[in-house]
């Protein structure tokens, strides 16, 4: 039986502390109604009997205390709310029983959705890659330049470590986990059971491009703003380098470490963003949005598009835009 903590911490998001208890939980039933012994022995644990959460509004009974556990298997960490670098400051006290647990003891330890900069600030994760809600991307890179934050992937697991991506892909973790700590068998059951997708594994189509500005090189955030507002013309590196005075090498370099993004790429997910939102809410076929937003060449745009969202442009309308389901199911 593997021991599992999930801890509870302070600006928790409370279903992330709730889901993995019920599923683990609920997979013991599973099993015992097989005749199986249960697979998982849980525990809440927190740094004091009873946490308040969300302003006061719930309170989480802990099962132990932080210092009262000296050894577990697999360590979960819930996603967390609010201020991020004031809820790891809030959560400090949690991080030397994490390293401990993982490099002393050999435990597992996943972290859900924006737990991620939790595990983070552990140090475990340097060198490493990691999943977490696409909305957090920018802080989180800027936070831990040595974790390498993989874009779209609900799940990533490596040396031990485990991350989900952006908020109920955190169940998908969960069934990997099931999984490995009993078989592929049980983790169906669960899937089932909680009507989960058990091979969903990109959360690129729920992800919407927001082009990171926190940074102070203006020049640069004058070229994001320029190519924002142009979309639909044809837009090159040389261009732009000229146009705001900036040798094209060095234009090049000052843009990556501003956006976390080439040029080319910000292009790209501008385009795609604009192209996802026409698909979303417009009347435009797809030849028409491909056009709006400054392609000509088909197979290219569907390239791009599959590759940023993991879609293809006719199912991504199908998928978010009603009027379009309607139409087709008429037909």
């Amino acid at each position: 039986m593997k021991h599992v903590s999930i801890l509870v911490l302070n600006d928790a998001v409370m279903a992330s502390i709730v889901d993995p208890h019920m599923m683990l939980s609920g997979v013991n039933g599973f099993l015992e109604d097989a005749g199986k012994p249960p697979a998982f022995k849980l525990q809440l644990l927190g740094l004091t009997p009873m946490v308040k959460q969300y302003n006061g509004l719930f309170s989480v009974h802990t099962d132990k205390m932080l210092k009262e556990v000296k050894r577990t298997d697999l360590v979960i960490i819930p996603a967390i709310a609010g201020d991020f670098e004031a809820t790891l400051y809030k959560n400090r006290e949690f991080i030397p029983w994490i390293i401990r647990q993982y490099k002393e003891n050999g435990a597992d330890v996943a972290s859900l959705c924006s737990g991620a900069f939790v595990l983070a600030a552990t140090g475990l994760l340097d060198g490493l890659e990691c999943s977490s809600h696409w909305a957090s991307a920018n802080l989180f890179r800027q936070l831990f330049p040595d974790v390498v934050l993989v874009n779209g992937r609900i799940v990533t697991e490596q040396q031990g470590l485990y991350s989900s991506g952006g908020a109920n892909s955190y169940w998908n973790l969960l069934l990997h986990l099931v999984e490995k700590y009993t078989d592929r068998e049980t983790a169906i059951m669960a899937s089932k059971v909680y009507a989960l997708d058990i091979d969903r594994t990109s959360q690129s189509p729920f992800a919407m491009f927001s082009g990171q500005k926190k940074h102070e090189d203006a020049p640069i955030r004058l070229a994001q703003e320029y190519i924002e507002a142009n979309i639909h013309q044809r837009i090159s590196v040389e261009e732009l380098s000229d146009r705001f005075a900036i040798g094209r090498r060095h234009f090049v370099r000052r843009f990556k470490k501003a956006t976390d993004n080439t040029p080319l790429e910000y292009i790209q997910r501008v385009r795609m963003e604009a192209a996802k939102k026409k698909l979303e809410s417009s009347r435009m076929n797809v030849n028409e949005v491909m056009y709006e937003v400054g392609y000509s060449d088909s197979k290219a745009f569907r390239a791009i598009f599959k590759k940023m969202t993991g879609m293809l442009p006719v199912d991504y309308r199908l998928k978010y835009n009603k009027e379009a389901a309607v139409e087709t199911s008429s037909r």
